[in-house]
């Protein structure tokens, strides 16, 4: 009889760290192959494990650790054993890197089941010929997608022969973009955002959808009150000498580009201010990874209440690469407590190694056409290729939110994007709290992802319609003039889809919101929505199906499925 014992009580723990993405590295094999073909298949595990080690990074541009094993899958015992090491390690995605051939079932598929069945895979091998693994690749991969788990296939190329052959940079390049699609489904599994208030402005593509969320993402949307932030900002539950330290950092950066008129001003200024403090205490608590804020109506634009001053510097802050107190992870943080908005830029942001994310609204979309009939009014000459003059532009902006890295180029420093910022007085009318907002001009040039991420109620899913586009600058007369027929005071951002026309753009706008993250690309964006499940709409007539060296391949899955939709839908 077994003897009984006691269960174990843990140890208690300081400091609590988020599940951290890992990821593992194996090479199947066949146990009949010779020696040298044998330490030749090690060789490309810890050739693929050395590719991507270092080069995937979080937000914070900490490194994802790569783990590899050096013992070959062979059969179900070795499986096993590569399988232990890997939980040990806490590998929760899997790269299998196959140079020779060997038998599906006894291999990979027996290390697979040992993990959670939304454990993302990716299968990358050089097309070669002499044992095959590019053989072994397609069987596994084939096997897989018959029984409708979501597989990756990276056939590349590194040399057929010798012991320790290197993969191509093209090779390479596909495999860190599946890399960071994995990655950010994965780092994001249990995280959650904080959002304050309610759905602003009764905008229900802005809903918190959070038992979707939760099913799609793994993520979960806390909700605070927004009577917690306003009572906390009456305690002043702040560090009053870092509140003194964050004027002062807006003093030296900002200047007489900071409108302050009267005592008042500055009050409700310093109030905006202790409103970062104090949400970034709150979401550290949290340990939030991004968030939301309400205010209109109820917090500062209701006069039946007591209006208090608008949050759009501690947007800002949230949404920039450095703060005060130096360079800092962009947190993605959406006015108007838009939570389609906030995921977006939070997975857009993760997806791109923690490039800053832009929020705006979807303005004023300007075709050709009238972009032509403003310059001639004001007699201004316009270039004819540029552009803007060829397939119109969007003028991006709202108030709040707008991260300040996007007053500049990327890689700009810290003193060329302030000095692109000014803060003026909100129009009272709008906020009778009063307060300061925030505005700049994007430069031209910049390249990226501009997208929105959306839920349909009769397939209970998510989908993102995205195009590639770039930021664009018209000549100075011209730009007043379209500045000023919006609202001059907040961030504007001149935006010019790649494929959609402007009246494709118009036409299907999900929301009154969009966000572009620079640097993004397209592969990345695909993966994620493969292992996520969230449907790819891309509706632009001029947009082929498939843009080879920009896309990635279409996973076999789909094709054994019925394609795209059909298969996300059935899972």
């Amino acid at each position: 009889m077994a003897k009984k014992t006691q269960a174990t009580c843990l140890p208690r723990v300081k400091n609590v760290q988020a599940q951290q993405p890992v990821i593992g590295v194996f090479a199947p094999c066949d146990p009949r192959i010779d020696k040298p073909s044998r330490e030749r298949a090690g060789n490309v595990a810890a050739m693929v494990a050395n590719a991507i080690s270092g080069k995937v990074v979080l937000p914070d541009k900490s490194p994802v650790e790569v783990v590899y094993s050096s013992v070959l899958v062979d059969t179900e015992s070795q499986a096993d054993l590569v399988a232990h090491q890997f939980r040990r390690a806490g590998v929760n995605i899997l790269v299998c890197a196959p140079d020779t051939w060997a038998f599906p079932q006894l291999t990979t598929i027996s290390l697979l089941q040992q993990f959670p069945k939304e454990t993302p895979l990716n299968i990358t091998c050089g097309n070669s010929g002499p044992k095959p693994g590019v053989v072994y690749a397609h069987a596994v991969n084939g096997a897989i997608s018959q029984y409708g788990r979501m597989v990756a296939m990276n056939v590349g190329t590194w040399p057929d022969t010798g012991p320790t052959p290197v993969m191509t940079a093209s090779t390479e390049t596909a495999l860190l973009d599946w890399c960071y699609g994995a990655v950010t489904a994965v780092a994001l599994r249990g995280r959650r955002l904080m959002f304050l208030g309610h759905d602003s402005m009764g905008m229900e593509t802005a809903l918190t959808h959070v038992i979707a969320t939760r099913n799609t993402f793994g993520l979960e949307l806390t909700r605070l009150d927004m009577k917690l932030l306003a009572d906390m900002l009456q305690k002043e539950a702040f560090d009053p000498k870092e509140l003194k330290a964050l004027r002062a950092w807006i003093h030296r950066h900002v200047g007489k580009r900071l409108e302050l008129e009267t005592e008042e001003h500055e009050r409700l200024f310093n109030q905006s201010l202790a409103l970062y403090l104090i949400v970034r205490d709150l979401m550290a608590d949290l340990n939030a990874v991004g968030g939301g804020f309400m205010s209109q109506l109820e917090w500062g634009s209701d006069p039946r209440g007591l209006p208090l001053p608008v949050a759009d510097v501690m947007e800002s802050l949230f949404n920039s690469t450095f703060d005060h107190n130096g360079p800092k992870p962009a947190q993605p943080f959406a006015t108007e407590a838009d939570a389609q908005g906030a995921l977006t830029m939070l997975f857009m942001t993760y997806l791109s190694g923690g490039n800053p994310p832009l929020f705006m609204d979807f303005r004023k979309a300007w075709e050709p056409w009238e972009i032509e009939a403003l310059a001639e009014k004001l007699d201004v000459k316009l270039d004819a290729e540029a552009d803007y003059a060829i397939k119109g532009l969007v003028d991006g902006n709202n108030s709040g939110s707008a991260s300040f890295d996007w007053a500049a180029k990327p890689g700009s420093s810290l003193k060329q994007i302030m000095q692109g910022v000014r803060m003026p007085l909100v129009d009272e009318a709008y906020f009778p709290g009063g307060g300061n907002s925030v505005t700049f001009m994007s430069p031209a040039g910049i390249e990226g992802v501009a997208g929105r991420l959306c839920y349909g109620g009769l397939t209970d899913q998510f989908s993102l319609i995205w195009d590639e586009a770039t930021t664009t600058a018209v000549p100075e007369a011209l730009e007043e003039a379209m500045v000023n027929l919006t609202n001059w005071n907040w961030p504007h951002t001149f935006v010019v889809p790649k494929y959609a026309s402007m009246l494709e753009y118009k036409q299907y706008a999900p929301a009154n919101h969009f966000h572009m993250t620079w640097d993004l690309p397209v592969a990345r964006l695909q993966y994620w929505m493969d292992l996520t499940g969230v449907l790819d709409v891309c509706p632009w007539a001029a947009r082929p199906s498939f843009v080879e060296g920009t896309d990635r391949p279409l996973p076999l899955v789909y094709h054994l499925h019925g394609g795209e939709q059909a298969y996300k839908r059935c899972r």
